[in-house]
């Protein structure tokens, strides 16, 4: 495995492309959240997948799917971009978040438990923590059962569990993710018992976009607000949301969200993450894919505008 390419600002965030011997390819990032310096908020969003199977109606990642990363390749990428700044591997950071999120569902890769049980002994970094976010796809059941323990035994209080739903509707929630998948019900369950005294709430994430209603009756019926709490981000410019004709909820010009003040009147804490504009042109948010740009030979409006530097 080498990193072959990367793209982007040391002040906001890089992607880097990597190659196996196979000749095939993944990326991986690393972001600050200005005001924040590095030593504050250092985040690595790694790759567990060579593509993605599900082909989620917004996401570029999921033009292809090549196999599964071995363990190696999946430390490799934490390891190199730790090294290319702490060598020592004493990582100095008051939050390393580590997000299994770039490109790939996460639980479709057995080796992703791996990773997480040998992280703690791989590095001395006390401000370590896991987000690790899933559509939840049926079938996955050992997995997440397995994922519960490690937190257990190794994240307490130091792990972002979080559900992809992106919406309530249930009929829409499959047009966008065309895959089968967890019930909200069966979410509901698995959720309480991850979550133990002293962790995060759970996320329930919608990648927000116009249309697609987000019901908080429906919501309350399943999820307790004093277990989970609401994420809503914007949809990132990609060439499969041009294509599907998806328009993000969230965006820049609008003063006033009333589905976020809907779900605080129902009891929720609501986290409206917006980003940093500039990572749209660079392509570093969760469920881009730059290499998409590279093969696409067409522009994208406001994504994809940074040139890839070869290495």
């Amino acid at each position: 495995m080498k990193v072959v390419a990367k793209i982007g600002r040391e002040d906001i965030a890089t992607v880097y492309i990597a190659e196996n011997q196979g000749e095939n390819l993944i990326e991986f990032v690393e972001s600050l959240q200005p005001p924040l310096p590095r030593e504050k908020k250092w985040v690595l969003t790694i790759s567990t997948l060579y593509g993605c199977p599900v082909g989620c109606r917004f996401c570029d990642a999921g033009g292809y799917y090549q196999g599964k990363l071995s363990t190696g390749e999946i430390l490799y990428q934490i390891d190199y971009l730790i090294k290319e700044r702490y060598q020592d591997k004493q990582v100095a950071v008051e939050k390393l978040k580590i997000q299994f999120a770039r490109t790939g569902e996460p639980s479709f890769n057995e080796n992703v438990l791996e990773v997480l049980r040998l992280l703690p002994e791989l590095y001395d970094a006390p401000g370590l923590m896991i987000s690790f976010s899933t559509i939840a796809p049926r079938g996955t059941e050992k997995f997440l059962g397995k994922l519960l323990r490690i937190k257990n035994e190794n994240y307490v209080g130091k792990f972002q569990f979080q559900f992809s739903l992106h919406t309530t509707d249930e009929a829409l929630r499959d047009w966008l993710i065309p895959m089968n998948k967890w019930s909200f019900k069966q979410m509901a369950e698995f959720g309480q018992a991850f979550y133990q005294p002293g962790d995060r709430k759970i996320t329930l994430n919608f990648a927000l976009s116009e249309g697609m209603p987000v019901d908080s009756h429906v919501l309350l019926d399943h999820f307790d607000p004093r277990l989970f709490l609401i994420k809503i981000t914007p949809v990132n410019p990609t060439f499969q949301a041009r294509r599907n004709h998806i328009l993000s909820y969230v965006r820049p010009d609008r003063e006033k969200y009333e589905i976020v003040e809907a779900l605080k009147q129902a009891g929720y804490e609501v986290i409206l993450s917006i980003g940093e504009i500039e990572e749209n042109w660079i392509g570093s948010n969760c469920g881009q894919y730059v290499t998409a740009y590279k093969n696409a030979g067409e522009s994208l409006e406001g994504g994809y505008g940074y040139d890839i530097r070869k290495l």
